[in-house]
């Protein structure tokens, strides 16, 4: 194995749209990806944007110390456009260096770390050009190389199956919910043995009781996916199985069901089904899941910070027949624990994926 500058191995790319043949635009995310860009480029001269093709780089050198990654990405379609901001480069001899195997160490936690403390330009701390090229880059064999590349593959391939397979027990459950509860039901003229409920009827509605800041100071982290982006203290522990409710902030509304023990902050609901309607469990995620988010995803008010308060959750209302309720809840309860099943492995497919990731730089 060698190691030398990253500067080694990449040279930079400025090709130009001057013909405007390229009509695809997309922009690049923090989380390392690229996505369609949701610019209004009406009236935007798009022949000096900069064209990016197969298997080359683009990155974001600004803001690297107070966002604490590097937004970098290989691309991994034909062509598109960027913004002429992007830096773009390519590997120069593909035959010493995989664009694959560069991209697994640009995704290592390692790589922003290190880079978080090259960055400089004051308070935003920004990473200079030469600084990025000047970073070390260990360059096993190209043979290691594909054995590494082809290991990480079958991982993100396993996940991105899986991935799919919750996605399609997702719309199964919402498709048969929506057939039982709201297709073809007058909730004004409801048949005999149905009649309106609230959640506050069959749950407690509880919620943590200390601030995720502090528990960031402590070290206390435990990840919790109903805020993808947030981390719990170990100061209110609950067992589910349950529904997660997040509170406030960007995915006020979002609803998650959980049936193991979980930690909860103050800004997330949980909504624990009494014991007499333990068995209602997946009935009610899909009432939430598929009813109450819609309508208060990203919050409930016109507030500049979206919110949701208990009663929101409480008095929301559904139709319920017992008989008709325990049935599906039945049949959902089996499509949420085989999800449960898939997102579990994924975590662990996602800490192998780590695992192989801090091996790269032994």
């Amino acid at each position: 194995m060698t190691k030398g500058c990253l500067g080694e191995h990449i040279r930079e790319v400025n090709v130009r749209n001057r013909d405007l043949t390229v009509a695809r635009l997309v922009g690049l995310t923090i989380d390392k990806a690229f996505i369609p860009s949701v610019a209004n480029v009406i009236g935007t001269d798009l022949s000096n944007y900069k064209v990016i093709r197969r298997e080359q780089f683009a990155c974001s050198l600004m803001q690297v110390s107070r966002d604490g990654k590097i937004p970098v990405a290989m691309f991994e379609e034909d062509e598109a456009i960027m913004s002429p901001a992007y830096p773009m480069f390519e590997v120069i001899d593909t035959s010493v260096l995989m664009p694959q195997y560069l991209m697994m160490w640009f995704s290592r936690s390692e790589f922003d770390r290190e880079a978080s403390y090259y960055a400089v330009g004051g308070v935003r701390g920004s990473l200079t050009w030469d600084d990025f090229c000047n970073m070390r880059l260990p360059v096993p064999s190209i043979e290691r190389q594909r054995e590494i590349v082809a290991e990480y593959k079958t991982l993100t391939r396993r996940i991105r199956l899986n991935q799919q397979i919750i996605q399609k027990l997702e719309d199964t459950a919402q498709a048969l919910y929506r057939n039982t509860f709201i297709d073809n039901i007058d909730k004004q003229n409801l048949p005999p043995g149905w009649h309106l409920a609230t959640i506050g009827e069959f749950c407690d509605i509880i919620t943590g009781k200390k601030d995720v800041n502090e528990s960031l100071s402590e070290g206390k982290f435990r990840f919790f996916s109903c805020s993808p982006d947030a981390y719990f203290s170990n100061e209110y522990i609950a067992k589910g199985p349950a529904v997660l409710i997040a509170g406030n902030g960007s995915y006020t509304g979002r609803v998650t069901y959980y049936d193991k023990e979980f930690d909860l902050y103050q800004r997330t609901y949980a909504c624990i089904p009494k014991n007499t309607n333990i068995e209602l469990t997946a009935f009610l995620y899909c009432i939430l899941r598929f009813e109450f988010q819609g309508q208060f995803m990203g919050g409930s008010r016109g507030s500049s910070i979206p919110y949701i308060v208990r009663g929101d959750i409480a008095d929301f209302e559904f139709v319920y027949n017992e008989n008709r309720c325990l049935l599906f809840s039945n049949v959902a309860q089996k499509i949420l624990s085989y999800a449960q099943v898939k997102i579990a492995e994924n975590e662990k497919l996602t800490e192998l994926q780590s695992l192989l990731l801090a091996k790269m730089g032994q």
